[in-house]
């Protein structure tokens, strides 16, 4: 039996992070493919020692504009092909699709929009979520066996954030962001973490601004689901919540091939 490890992680900002050796851990831990999101960077404007980790083939996704959005793609394994859109240009200028087909499983590693600036931005959110889906649906009809992780943006039950009531008005838990993840669900996938980790208190995501990681206070925002079809390949999920550097930690999925 052969084991793959994925890891994913929001960095909010790939040259801080490895300025400060941030990218250290995941060095050390050496998963078959990792996942970045909010690189907030072109590759040019990368170094090597970012862009050319020994034993990785990297690709990356970045936004028009500099400095915002972008998503990172760090294999050992050899993908078929990569891509970096839905086929929507609505979609293809923030830098928030890397889709790879490795054969035996199609990984997509996505940063979702967030929807808190305004309600033109959560209309946004709302047209990603349902595109997304669309093209998960076109794989999963072609036989695909398909994982997708990242940051949803999204806090799916009242279990994945430590205050539910004081954010039940705010965009990431909002009623119809949540009927999203619901229709994701029933669509066939499975929240690989609720496999292993039922119980509450889990999180991904605190707030810098109150040190609410200190406290505990976070939100459960970046999740690995894979199709129905994998579920018997799925050894474990976690939440790295020992690794630190940004305002996200790293989530792990690990899998029989």
């Amino acid at each position: 039996m052969k084991k793959l490890s994925i890891w994913s992680w929001n960095v909010n900002g790939l040259r801080a992070l490895a300025n400060k050796g941030g990218l250290e851990p995941l060095k050390q831990a050496e998963p078959d493919i990792i996942c970045l999101q909010e690189t907030k960077a072109h590759p040019e404007q990368l170094p090597p020692a970012i862009t050319e980790w020994q034993g990785y083939d990297a690709y990356f996704s970045s936004a028009r504009k500099k400095g915002y959005s972008g998503v990172a793609l760090y294999t050992k394994l050899k993908p078929k092909s990569v891509e970096q859109s839905f086929g929507d240009k609505r979609f293809d200028e923030e830098g928030r699709i890397l889709w790879a087909d490795y054969g035996d499983f199609v990984l997509m590693n996505i940063y979702f929009p967030n929807g808190q600036m305004s309600s033109e931005r959560l209309t946004y959110k709302m047209a990603f979520y349902a595109a997304f889906l669309e093209t998960l649906d076109k794989l999963k009809r072609r036989g695909k066996k398909i994982i997708f992780g990242g940051d949803v943006n999204t806090a799916h039950k009242e279990i994945d954030l430590a205050r539910p009531k004081e954010n039940s008005g705010r965009s990431g838990f909002l009623p119809q962001e949540r009927a999203w993840l619901d229709e994701v669900i029933t669509h066939g996938y499975l929240d690989s973490l609720r496999m292993f980790h039922p119980e509450a208190g889990r999180y991904t995501w605190w707030d810098y601004k109150t040190r609410a990681r200190e406290r505990n206070v976070g939100w459960r925002i970046d999740y690995f689901f894979v199709s129905s079809n994998l579920k018997d390949q799925v050894l474990d999920a976690g939440i790295r919540t020992d690794i630190f550097g940004s305002d996200h930690c790293p989530i792990t999925l690990e899998l029989k091939l």
